[in-house]
């Protein structure tokens, strides 16, 4: 990448100063900035924040990052303040990967990039969204991935800069992002990027699945879906609750449930640390390139915690996930997405010229796959009242 040529005042840190310090104190296989592979489009480098500090920038500064408060994690934001959105929950990736990688001796920069950017393809309505957008592609013989939306966003989609598409980021963060893999994510396919992923965005798929599997926890017993009684069920809950007894007041439940979560993430992340690092210990990776050519995944939990977490996961997964009231945002949320779809592909010059090109004719799967991105785009809010304007007759266009 180019240089610049700004002056710097002595008493500020360099960019260089920075990726020094990476090579001092950063593990042989962490990813350094200063090895990272080129952007696509070549910019000069900045004078005092590294790569992946301008990528996590970049990222927070998205139309798509501002717009993940407005989109369900599994309780819609109507239900009240208190539940995840997809904004908060991915700032809880964030900060879970970066307390991983610090311990780790990982790059936190790129750790926080590829956390932050890892929900933007998410539609509104969360999996249920997804879920309704890839049926109705299946029509097609398309489908959506929300990876790969993600990775079309920063590639493509957002327009910031005047000699490019997209915001540039390095390629470890778009790969970081196009194969982020969890219960509910799957690596996506892209031509040309067939590397493996870095142990910082592996970091990621495991913050991601620990945020998740503890905060919907937290969600469900605030809104009564599941109570403490079922969770007894689990053998994992059952060691977090058997560590705080005699801490909290009896029938103080709001305090049970803050100290018991706040337990699970904890008991999750040091069998995480210590599982990794013997893996780590084992693996004879001497640098990030190793790593990248390497198809094992290292960062891992130990199997009796991935056999509890896997036990919680199906107990949630029966009691709040299939909970009538979560059953019925879910089938609410698909049938607003099904109707849009329906009417735009009906009648697709309803959509606005930045959105449905007036200027050329397009196949049927090019209209499919413009309006799916087009709801992809949207908040909750919006796919709703976009819902009400065509199928409310009260309603103002």
């Amino acid at each position: 990448m180019k240089e610049t040529n700004e002056a710097i005042s002595p008493v500020m840190r360099k960019r260089e100063d920075l990726e020094r310090l990476e090579a001092e104190i950063l593990a042989p296989y962490a990813m350094k900035s200063r090895d990272s592979l080129p952007r696509e489009h070549d910019e000069p480098q900045h004078p005092v924040r590294t790569c992946y500090q301008r990528d996590r920038d970049r990222i927070v500064h998205s139309e798509a990052f501002r717009k993940l408060e407005y989109k369900t994690q599994v309780f819609s934001i109507f239900e009240g303040d208190y539940y995840r959105t997809r904004l908060t929950h991915t700032i809880e990736v964030s900060q879970i990967g970066r307390t991983i990688g610090r311990t780790l001796r990982l790059n936190e920069d790129l750790i926080e990039a590829v956390a932050l950017a890892h929900d933007l393809g998410h539609p509104p309505f969360g999996h249920a969204g997804e879920e309704a957008l890839n049926d109705v592609m299946a029509k097609v013989g398309g489908q959506f991935n929300h990876n790969k939306r993600s990775f079309d966003i920063v590639k493509k989609f957002e327009r910031r800069y005047p000699n490019f598409d997209g915001l540039n980021l390095t390629r470890e963060v778009l790969v970081g992002i196009l194969k982020h893999k969890s219960v509910y994510d799957q690596a996506g396919e892209y031509e040309g990027y067939n590397e493996g992923p870095t142990l910082e965005a592996q970091v990621v798929d495991l913050a991601d699945s620990l945020a998740y599997l503890n905060h919907d926890v937290d969600d469900g017993l605030e809104s009564g879906c599941i109570t403490v009684e079922d969770l007894k069920e689990s053998e994992l809950w059952g060691a977090a609750y058997n560590k705080i007894q005699g801490t909290v007041k009896k029938g103080d439940l709001e305090m049970l449930r803050y100290q018991v979560v706040k337990q699970l993430i904890d008991m999750q992340i040091k069998d995480l640390l210590q599982t990794t690092s013997r893996r780590l210990e084992d693996s004879g990776l001497a640098s990030a390139h190793d790593v990248k050519q390497c198809r094992e995944t290292i960062v891992a939990f130990s199997p009796e915690m991935q056999k509890q977490r896997d036990s919680l996961q199906d107990l949630l997964l029966n009691k709040l996930y299939r909970h009538h009231r979560v059953l019925r945002m879910t089938s609410k949320a698909k049938r607003v997405i099904t109707d849009l779809f329906e009417v735009y592909v009906k009648e697709p010059h309803q959509l606005a010229p930045d959105v449905y090109p007036r200027d050329r004719d397009l196949g049927q799967k090019e209209i499919y796959e413009t309006i799916c991105n087009h709801i992809a785009s949207m908040t909750d809010r919006f796919a709703l009242d976009e819902h009400k304007r065509f199928f409310n007759p009260y309603t103002k266009v």
